[in-house]
């Protein structure tokens, strides 16, 4: 039996490299005759560096930039082994998980560290450019991000507006004469992790502000900063940004690296998966099994587990997803791309609890798959 392991991080636990290794040993220790083929994985978030530059060979590359909210922080990305991809993550330099959780602010955190990223890149000799979008502090539109890059936000009067989610409040005119001449020979793609558009109730200010520190009021201030955002875009750049598939992706970093700068938009998992060769890896597979630290609704809009599914069900092979918590809303109707659901926590605990043991209840759980694995095996084997 040939199995493909192609799970996603666990965030704050493990890394998908040490869910991958944790799953197969468990498979090892249960299943006789086994072959597994380790393949990690990433949506645009967390480890999106890490899975291409191992899966691919490159190296890891370390830059200072300025931080959400105005410090200094050290940002690491990848440069592949092609010679002309670079890899960023915008959490390594605009991320939530670089803030205090008081420190949570929408409305004056900045993407600008982003775009230095890219600046970084484009001066390592970079033509292509994936810019991995999970896990942002922002609700600027990419403002900062393309302000980095020489774009210019400006008021009525002309002057610039205040960086951050609550400056756009008072944006006129977006000056683009100075961006960065060398974006002209790049090509930028956002690895989107989720679907959501710009605007609206499933939209970046909406959805995800509250995540990010919103207050409710503040929801509705940045949700009526973003729609005049997009409307100075489609005004002064004649690109429509309000309703494009993953356009509220990082609070809305992705329009503003589709309005601004021209950049392609993509499903972060499909953009992965492609580059990793998945499609060819899955050939000969008998089963897949890939993992998530949590499963519920927004695992189906093209996180991790579910493009790895979509990817498996194109060549009719089952796919078995593992999973630290399971939300209420998974229903098997809903989550039927999935031949089985495999929880790892055997009894109610504490998320500190559950996180600390994550690589042993992942073992756990993989050798009584593969026990189950085993005896469909022999039965057959048998008749």
């Amino acid at each position: 039996m040939r199995i493909l392991i192609a799970p996603n991080s666990f965030k704050g636990s493990l890394d998908a490299f040490g869910v991958a290794e944790a799953i197969a040993d468990g498979l090892a220790r249960s299943v006789h005759g086994v072959t597994t083929v380790l393949l990690p994985v990433a949506d645009g978030g967390d480890f999106t560096t890490a899975v291409l530059v191992r899966g691919l060979g490159g190296r890891i590359v370390e830059s200072t930039v300025l931080g959400p909210l105005g410090r200094k922080v050290t940002a690491a990305w990848g440069m592949l082994d092609d010679g002309t991809t670079a890899v960023i993550e915008v959490a390594q330099a605009s991320g939530l998980s670089l803030l205090r959780t008081e420190e949570r602010d929408p409305m004056i955190a900045t993407s600008y560290g982003a775009g230095e990223l890219v600046s970084d890149a484009l001066s390592h000799g970079r033509k292509r450019i994936i810019v991995g979008l999970g896990g942002s502090a922002t609700v600027d539109g990419g403002a900062g991000l393309a302000e980095a890059l020489g774009a210019r936000f400006l008021d009525a009067n002309g002057a610039p507006v205040a960086r951050g989610g609550a400056g756009l409040a008072a944006l006129e005119r977006i000056d683009v004469t100075a961006l960065d001449a060398r974006l002209g020979d790049a090509e930028i793609v956002a690895a989107c992790d989720v679907d959501n558009p710009l605007l609206g109730e499933d939209g970046a200010a909406k959805t995800y502000g509250p995540q990010k520190g919103a207050t409710p009021d503040q929801v509705e201030a940045l949700e009526s900063n973003l729609s005049r955002f997009a409307d100075v875009i489609h005004r002064g750049l004649g690109r429509d940004v309000r309703r494009v598939r993953h356009g509220g992706a990082a609070g809305g970093m992705a329009a503003g690296i589709a309005g601004i700068l021209g950049g392609r938009l993509a499903s972060g998992i499909d953009l992965v998966l492609d580059c990793l060769g998945f499609d060819e890896r899955l050939r000969g597979c008998d089963l897949v099994v890939t993992a998530e630290g949590f499963l519920d609704r927004q695992t189906l809009e093209n996180k991790a587990p579910y493009g790895v599914a979509r990817a498996a069900e194109r060549q009719h092979i089952p796919v078995v997803v593992m999973a630290g918590g399971i939300a209420d809303d998974v229903t098997r109707s809903a989550f039927s791309i999935f031949d089985a659901i495999v929880p790892i926590c055997p009894r109610p605990m504490s998320l500190d609890e559950a996180m600390s043991k994550t690589r042993d209840r992942l073992t756990w759980s993989a050798e009584q798959l593969g026990r189950i694995l085993s005896l469909v095996v022999r039965r057959s084997s048998t008749t």
